[in-house]
């Protein structure tokens, strides 16, 4: 291929840049122009026109060097760029990377002590949040992943999860490692509940009646205060055991050890309840991908009409898909709610679906790795904006990065479609391998020729 620019390139290049630039400064000027606080006597307005002009700057230089060095042309495909890698390779990468970043996970508490003494709970706490997602990711991954069913609205089943538990708390008193399994069940339940109304839909139909159904999941909660406590949500959630040592100052886990007492014991405690429920989740959702349900769900995905050709039930494919994705957001919910001892409505919002998706389609559906680096690089990604202090010297003290996270994940989900339309990880393992099959076919025909 021909470095050089074609002719005329650059001109119309240079063209769809303005435009495109021309697109953001009008839809970008309430978003970075102008501000809105709260005053006294009314709304204080401020104006921020050096942010506008960098997003316009940021718009119209990433236009023009797409078109000329990316797409090679005024008017970009959307295919993507892809990078060929040999599939020794990509399969060589797959077995060395989860190994070591089980290995990190499952050491990570001690090596945050001991590298960040003076803010181990603080990442310990993080770690715990990204592994949360990191769940909720694998459990959306197999509506959305491997039986191809967009679910817009699996935020609910994370409320129906964090909700159980309070509530039997609540009114039963009964404790964490009691509720995690009925609250995973009930969320199953819900699970297919919704999976019935949407057997006949795909698509877009199918996006928007689970956003529906996430969306009145949340108002049910925010209006039935009799029971759910409405907006004021449920505080004293109770906190897990460890075989009914709690990690109290005296008489708990610390006394019964002959240690002494660290706040950092129930953090260690919670990163570990989490992570063996995503590794649980994980070892459930790769043995399922080998049995006949687990290729049903990849028939299903990649064409509905054949499925049904060869028997498929497809009644049954999507009603397992749900419910068994909803069984990991329930179980994920549930330990949300211990972790956080609060619960409310606005927990659960459609930004928290949209979050859990965008983890999904930048990993690359199907993949699990890829779940994994997404959400460190998208949950980590806001406590890292949160530290990046020189940008208020730049753009002004009342400049708070992360309001701009959903721009930040938007971009992102730009170039990753650009470079790697399929997610970050795009390739992954086939679920059945048939060179088993055609060794035994072969055995047989040399066995039929020696009779």
């Amino acid at each position: 291929m021909s470095a050089a620019v074609k002719p005329g390139l650059v001109a119309d290049s240079v063209k769809d840049a303005a435009i495109a630039a021309l697109l953001v400064a009008v839809l970008g000027f309430f978003f970075f122009a102008l501000r809105t606080d709260i005053g006294t006597g009314g709304l204080d307005l401020t104006y921020r026109w050096g942010l506008w002009f960098i997003a316009i700057a940021i718009a119209f230089g990433g236009r023009l060097l797409l078109n000329l060095f990316v797409f090679k042309t005024a008017k970009p495909i959307t295919g993507g760029m892809s990078i060929s890698i040999p599939e020794g390779v990509k399969s060589g990468i797959g077995r060395v990377l989860g190994p070591v970043l089980l290995l990190i996970a499952l050491t990570l508490p001690f090596i945050v002590m001991a590298v960040y003494p003076d803010r181990d709970r603080q990442f310990i706490d993080l770690a715990i949040l990204i592994m949360t997602y990191v769940m909720l990711g694998w459990g959306l991954n197999i509506v959305v992943g491997l039986a191809g069913l967009l679910d817009l609205g699996y935020v609910a089943f994370y409320a129906v999860g964090a909700y159980s538990f309070a509530l039997l708390a609540q009114y039963f008193q009964i404790g964490f490692w009691t509720a995690l399994p009925l609250a995973g069940l009930l969320a199953a339940v819900w699970g297919i509940i919704l999976g019935y109304p949407v057997l006949r839909l795909r698509g877009d139909y199918l996006a928007i009646v689970t956003l529906a159904f996430g969306e009145i999941i949340r108002v049910v909660l925010l209006n039935w205060y009799e029971f759910t406590g409405g907006p004021d949500g449920i505080s004293g959630i109770p906190k897990p055991s460890f075989f009914g040592l709690d990690f109290s100052r005296t008489g708990g886990f610390a006394e019964f050890f002959g240690l002494d007492y660290d706040s950092i014991h129930r953090f260690i405690y919670l990163y570990y309840i989490i992570l063996i429920l995503a590794l649980i989740t994980n070892f459930v959702t790769l043995r399922l991908r080998k049995l006949p349900i687990g290729r049903a769900w990849e028939a299903l995905r990649e064409d509905e009409i054949a499925c049904r050709s060869l028997g498929i039930n497809t009644t049954n494919t999507k009603l397992t898909a749900f419910s068994i994705g909803a069984m990991f957001g329930g179980l994920a919910g549930s330990f949300f709610a211990t972790r956080q001892g609060f619960i409310s409505p606005e927990s659960f919002t459609f930004l928290e679906s949209a979050i859990i998706l965008a983890i999904v389609v930048l990993g690359g559906l199907g993949s699990q790795i890829g779940v994994v680096i997404a959400s460190v690089v998208m949950i980590g990604g806001i406590e890292i904006l949160r530290n990046l202090g020189f940008l208020k010297e730049i753009f002004g003290p009342d400049f708070e990065p992360t309001q701009y996270r959903m721009l930040i994940f938007g971009l992102a989900m730009v170039l990753i479609m650009v470079w790697k339309p399929r997610g970050i990880i795009s390739s992954r393992n086939p679920s059945a391998v048939y060179k088993e099959r055609k060794k035994i076919s072969s055995d047989m025909v040399a066995q039929g020729e020696g009779h």
